[in-house]
């Protein structure tokens, strides 16, 4: 021990330093419990010697071709820091998902678990995969301690453990190790640009890095104070990387979200939301996220159709396993008629990210654009199961069976979407339509007057 060190210069100049010292070891302690099975000098000796601090054994019992990564849980005694251990895990998940030979559950899906004490057995029985990874993130200061464990599905053994210790600046390379390490304990055989996918960076900057993982945390809340932290974010990440091409393909889908949910008039904000894409695509035209965001843009905004679908493919070229992209183009798809090729797409979407709640909507939303209305209603059942309280259910619902003529049953469901939202232009403007249809004048009228007051204070889109 430092303390006890025969050399004056070795040990703690000053009772703080101890102190911080003996707080330091304590979280780590308190991180990982094995530590107290060996003696605290030994441990720390390790802790401040090396890099990584426990290796396993791996167990397979056949091939490993499916993989959930859980969202790291942030046992930091900060909860700000929860945009890093999100952030973290979805990197790894991006860098995975760019392999052929692994199925990797999307974000969407894993993030179901955040938060819950669940059996990764459980887990990976459910999501239907064959391993799952999941793990702890600590940070103390400017060292980053990172400990990950992926469980064998079939057999409950441990395929790969370690723990990483890092300075906070070298998030990158650590993110690339564990994506290389999980591919190797995978068996996986890398061709030369499958290792360059893992490993590849968009940006040097890790303050920009950072900025860039706040804005995606707040974005990925799709609130209207949430998309619009998100812009702020990405917005400070171009600063302080004006080639950070991943930024501004953020910086796009936030905007267009901001204008697809009739937070801000679509005419002011889907302009910029184009402009960020194509910043995004001169700065690297390889950028998936990037064509699928302007292939949006120019679906719901321009009416660009051939572009939009070469967009739409040129994306999914580059990113076969991007769930949000299969089901931007079943919606693109559905409108130009084509309703099987989009029936498709939204399956393909529903494959790769089956509990998104979003995304299984978006499969009875294609089926009611077909015109298959039990099949939508039948959808809307499921997605109920998954997220009980996400509105868009309502709505999906009750667009059904207006269409179908029962509006005994579609007025109540957009009530229910009402009640949800507090009483978004959306929702009321829903019920308003299902109210008129069913002939129900003084009714409409009122969610007329509501439309009218809230133009007052906000944007009402026309469709209102």
């Amino acid at each position: 021990m430092r303390a006890l060190a025969k050399d004056k210069e070795s040990r703690y100049q000053t009772a703080g330093e101890m102190s911080s010292e003996l707080r330091h070891l304590k979280k780590l302690i308190e991180f990982d419990p094995d530590w107290s099975k060996t003696t605290l000098a030994e441990r720390y000796s390790q802790a401040s010697h090396s890099n990584k601090l426990s290796r396993h054994t791996p167990a397979t019992s056949g091939a490993i071709d499916s993989l959930a990564i859980l969202p790291l849980t942030n046992v930091s005694a900060d909860p700000s820091m929860e945009y890093l251990s999100d952030g973290i895990t979805e990197s790894i998940i991006n860098s995975l998902s760019q392999l052929p030979q692994i199925r990797v559950m999307a974000r969407a899906t894993v993030f179901r678990y955040k938060n819950k004490d669940i059996d990764p057995q459980d887990v990976g029985r459910e999501l239907g995969v064959r391993a799952v990874m999941h793990g702890k993130v600590l940070q103390m200061a400017d060292m980053l301690v990172i400990r990950t464990e992926m469980v064998n599905i079939a057999d409950g053994s441990q395929i790969w453990g370690e723990q990483y210790k890092r300075r906070l600046s070298d998030i990158l390379e650590l993110q690339e190790e564990i994506s290389k390490t999980i591919s190797e304990r995978l068996r996986v055989k890398l061709t030369g640009e499958e290792e360059q996918l893992l490993t590849r960076r968009y940006t040097e900057n890790i303050e920009a890095y950072q900025l860039y993982l706040k804005g995606r945390y707040f974005w990925s809340k799709r609130t209207r104070e949430g998309l619009r932290k998100g812009v702020e974010y990405f917005k400070q990440a171009i600063d302080r990387d004006p080639t950070y091409a991943l930024a501004y393909a953020g910086l796009a889908d936030a905007y267009a979200f901001l204008g697809l949910h009739r937070v801000t008039p679509p005419h002011d904000i889907l302009p910029k939301a184009r402009a960020a894409a194509v910043k995004a695509l001169q700065i690297d035209n390889t950028l998936a996220e990037a064509h699928s965001a302007l292939a949006n843009i120019k679906t719901i905004y321009d009416w660009d159709w051939a572009g939009a679908e070469n967009d739409f493919k040129r994306s999914l070229q580059l990113n076969q396993k991007d769930a949000t992209t299969h089901s931007y183009y079943a919606n693109y798809l559905a409108a130009m008629g084509r309703h099987e090729e989009a029936m498709a797409e939204t399956y393909r979407a529903q494959e790769l990210d089956p509990l998104s709640p979003i995304i299984n909507v978006m499969v009875g939303y294609t089926a009611f654009l077909k015109r298959d209305y039990v099949l939508a209603i039948e959808q809307c059942r499921k997605t109920l199961e998954i997220e009980p309280r996400f509105f868009w259910i309502r709505m999906g619902f009750g667009w059904a069976y207006e269409e179908m003529g029962m509006f005994e049953r579609a007025i109540p469901e957009f009530e229910k979407a009402v009640e949800l939202t507090g009483g978004t232009m959306g929702t009321l403007a829903g019920l308003g339509h299902a109210y008129g249809l069913a002939g129900c004048k003084q009714e409409a009228l009122e969610i007329i007057r509501k439309l009218q007051d809230k133009s007052q204070q906000s944007y009402v889109h026309t469709r209102s």
